[in-house]
């Protein structure tokens, strides 16, 4: 029997002190509860997303010191813990210092496996290099270094052999995507497996959340341990991580799994805590108990995810209070809504900065929400200074230094437009936080985002844009769950819910008339969501395709018969398509590169997670014959 330790802690990302002394304190728990093996996350000590932290020799040293420092502390207990493995005799690629993300397994004040192996530790596999991940920039793969050796990764993929209570043990050391191998032409499992036995498979991760995933882990590992035959424990760490574009957050959900694939035990997820299992190996696992995990998919899920990340970055930055313009509209008062829950109403301070297009509908909910929510509260109207602007716009004389002509400027209805957000947020905001000694936030949702449906410097500022990974309808799912659940009280006003979305920045745009967005959110949420989010990125050929083939709706995951309700003719859907597209594909990625950053929920969040180049407009030569076709047909039709 062997009692396992699951240190599921808190990585703080750059602290490796930090991390060293919350390592510690876990050691001393495991101690306590008898525990012969304690298992730490992967880059438990440096973290994982420093960005070029990783070129710093000098960061590199500390992390090697405290590592050395751990395994130091491994009398009595096995300490298996993820850092950086660093040989200063030899070259990266890119000439500097080799790295490996290394798997350490100390016993007794040594570390283990340089009998079977190179160097007396583990080193990663299968480097991710894709999403967030960017592993082959800094760290050198077990495939280059067998490789370099002249050897076959088999030659390399040993157990390590361990004795515990008088009994032989051979671990098999995985580091996060090596248990992720089925897109890789190497199973690095199956090979430990075959250089074995192996007694149990142990998995440290630094893996971050994704809705859904640990549904998709739990499948795929339940699945690979059934089919090994050997149990495994898999360790992932909690806390916020970033690559200064997005922000991720890390939900643990440590887990154990038996032979037969079941879960015998895992950590409560966005929970830092030491979990204790026993292991019988000569146990029938088919009288263990099975444990059964909550799912991830759900709308109290992505709350959560809010929540913590919110709480985690603005503790990263030592922000202690925020203003938050609202506008009477459901992303700000969404916003107003987290805020509270994370610094109180006291510390969350609600502008409202009406013009004359603001109707008296949307500004009685900012003034209601604010009431609802205790916060303190500000009106400041815009419209005199947006007029001056205007005014100073318009009257100066613009001079051609080389000829002496001279003409005047004309700000056009949709410059005003802009004019009036970015007041809102460059002039007033801005001034207002450095005054209250916080920061202001961009409350931009992804579909905005998508299509560049907002202000460079005006409604996309702020410091943080919390629920910019969010499609429309999952704000307003957000809205209820956060009355209902959270509050237990309608703190968004019901009708701020019901309304009609809408900038309110001109006549055109009146919610009393039931004027708003140009987007038709339960279509255009899940458009932009196949551009963005589907593994295998959707372009016009591919929608046009399906709207041709009468497959949209099911491809797509929107509800059936909305197109042909939305667009009476071929043509209406087309220009909708195109028009969006160029939107996507133009001044919304210029928009999107200067934008705060993002907090990650979904598959593919924006920022380091999508990376996108400012290209010119394209549409694929199949693209333009069906859409021939598809013309060709509606006037035969006619």
């Amino acid at each position: 029997m062997l009692r396992i330790a699951l240190g599921q802690m808190e990585v703080i990302p750059g602290r490796p002190d930090i991390n060293f002394h919350t390592m510690l304190s876990m050691i001393v728990s495991a101690r306590d509860q008898q525990a012969n093996i304690i298992i730490f996350p992967e880059m438990a000590i440096p973290g994982y997303f420093l960005g070029d932290t990783w070129e710093q020799p000098a960061f590199l040293r500390d992390c090697e010191m405290y590592g050395q420092r751990i395994v130091e502390e491994s009398v009595d207990i096995c300490i298996i813990f993820g850092n950086i493995g660093i040989d200063w005799n030899k070259k990266n690629d890119d000439g500097r210092f080799r790295k490996y993300n290394a798997c350490f397994i100390a016993h007794n004040r040594k570390l283990l496996g340089d009998d079977n192996f190179p160097y007396p530790f583990r080193i990663k596999t299968l480097q991710p290099n894709y999403r967030e991940f960017d592993d082959n920039r800094h760290f050198y793969s077990l495939p280059k270094l067998a490789d370099e050796l002249n050897k076959q990764v088999d030659d390399l993929l040993q157990p390590i052999r361990l004795t515990i209570a008088n009994r032989r043990f051979r671990l098999g050391c995985l580091i996060c995507e090596d248990s992720w191998s089925d897109d890789y032409a190497i199973d690095p499992a199956a090979i430990l497996l075959k250089n074995g036995p192996i007694d149990l498979f142990i998995n440290i991760s630094s893996s971050p959340f994704t809705l859904g995933k640990n549904n998709k882990r739990n499948r795929v590992f339940a699945h690979n341990t059934k089919q090994y035959g050997v149990p495994l424990v898999y360790v992932n760490n909690v806390g916020l991580q970033n690559n200064g574009k997005t922000i991720y957050t890390f939900d643990g959900f440590s887990t154990v799994y038996n032979r037969m694939g079941n879960i015998i035990e895992y950590c409560p997820p966005f929970d830092p805590l030491l979990t204790c299992i026993t292991l019988d190996f000569s146990a029938d696992d088919s009288t263990q108990a099975i444990k059964a995990v909550p799912d991830d998919h759900g709308i109290d899920t992505i709350y959560h995810v809010l929540h913590y990340g919110i709480r985690h970055f603005l503790n990263s930055i030592q922000m202690k209070k925020v203003v938050i313009g609202v506008s009477g509209g459901i992303d700000s008062a969404v916003t107003a809504a987290l805020y509270v829950t994370i610094l109180g109403p006291e510390n969350v301070l609600l502008v409202n900065m009406p013009s004359i297009y603001n109707s008296q509908t949307t500004k009685d909910l900012a003034s209601q929400l604010a009431k609802n929510l205790g916060c303190l509260y500000a009106i400041i109207p815009i419209q005199e200074a947006v007029t001056f602007t205007i005014a100073q716009i318009n009257q100066a004389p613009i001079s051609n230094q080389k000829t002496g002509d001279a003409f005047h400027l004309s700000v056009s209805p949709f410059i005003a437009e802009n004019i009036q957000a970015r007041d809102r947020s460059s002039r007033v905001l801005a001034g207002i936080a450095a005054a209250f000694g916080g920061g202001f936030t961009c409350n931009a949702n992804k579909s905005e985002l998508t299509v560049g449906y907002s202000t460079l410097y005006g409604d996309q500022a702020g410091f943080l844009a919390a629920i910019a990974d969010l499609w429309k309808h999952q704000v307003y799912e957000i809205a209820t769950y956060i009355n209902q659940s959270i509050y237990q009280k309608e703190v968004i006003p019901h009708e701020t819910i019901t309304l009609v979305p809408s900038a309110e920045l001109s006549f055109d745009q009146s919610v009393d008339e039931g004027k708003g967005d140009p987007l038709i959110y339960p279509y255009h949420d899940f458009l932009f969501r196949a551009f963005v989010e589907h593994w295998h990125r959707a372009t016009p050929e591919d929608i046009l395709s399906w709207y041709m083939e009468e497959v949209l709706e099911e491809k797509l995951g929107c509800q059936t018969g909305l197109v042909n309700r939305i667009f009476k003719t071929p043509q209406e859907f087309v220009d909708d398509l195109e028009r969006w597209w160029k939107l996507y594909t133009g001044m919304a990625v210029a928009k999107r590169i200067q934008a705060p950053p993002v907090l990650a929920v979904s598959r593919r969040a924006y920022g380091f997670d999508h990376r996108e180049a400012q290209n010119t407009l394209y549409y694929t030569t199949r693209y333009h014959t069906l859409k021939k076709q598809l013309f060709k047909g509606a006037e035969a039709n006619v």
